[in-house]
């Protein structure tokens, strides 16, 4: 169940998403059917939840203060712009999300890899994908990952994610175990790396190496 929600996550570009979205929607009450009428026949395994302890709590904590320090600086940013109408041109539209993404990449010139993805914080993430994906799950899992059209994305921190490459996201069993992130900012992966892009500046914020088990 878990691979089928990291499969039904898999859309082409970001002018796909809201297709992907409405897919994900009309699919995925057919596939809990589906997987109920087969109940007896297979046990589910349920996702497992890493024990924490006060030291991961207090990374947990920190990282998601990161990412929210992140959000107050973008949403600064985009405060300064000028709004957008209702009646606003896909021309419009794609002109304001550059100049969001341009403003914001200029205010984190000094943006590295690490500043959001600490060593604590990427430990407890680690860990956490280790106890979810075991056996077959994490062969699925890698095989599904790397089956993705991502070989040509550059790791970069503060530059944007090619906007035609394929999106490999974390399924939605797991992001609950995982440190919580705003609407806005999503797990991604790139081969072994987890990355955290912004959805709507199409920037890769931060990124950790060899998250995937």
């Amino acid at each position: 169940m878990r691979v089928v929600g990291i499969r039904l996550a898999r859309c082409f570009s970001m002018r796909q998403k809201a297709f992907c979205q409405l897919f994900i929607a009309l699919a995925l009450p057919i596939t809990f059917l589906a997987f109920a009428s087969s109940s007896a026949l297979a046990q589910v395994t349920p996702t497992a939840t890493p024990q924490l302890s006060s030291t991961d709590k207090v990374a947990v904590k920190r990282f998601e203060e990161r990412v929210k320090n992140y959000m107050k600086l973008r949403n600064a940013m985009k405060s300064k712009l000028p709004k957008l109408s209702k009646e606003a041109t896909p021309q419009q539209i794609e002109s304001y999300r550059e100049n969001l993404e341009a403003g914001v990449r200029n205010t984190r010139t000094g943006a590295k890899r690490g500043d959001l993805f600490n060593h604590e914080g990427s430990d407890y993430i680690r860990r956490t994908l280790n106890v979810n994906f075991t056996g077959k799950d994490r062969v699925e899992l890698r095989n599904i990952v790397f089956e993705g059209e991502t070989a040509t994305v550059k790791v970069r921190v503060n530059y944007p994610y090619p906007d035609q490459a394929e999106l490999v996201e974390m399924p939605p069993t797991v992001l609950l175990n995982l440190p919580q992130l705003p609407p806005e900012v999503t797990y991604r992966f790139v081969g072994r790396n987890l990355l955290l892009v912004d959805g709507e500046t199409n920037l890769i914020l931060d990124y950790m190496t060899n998250a995937l088990p």
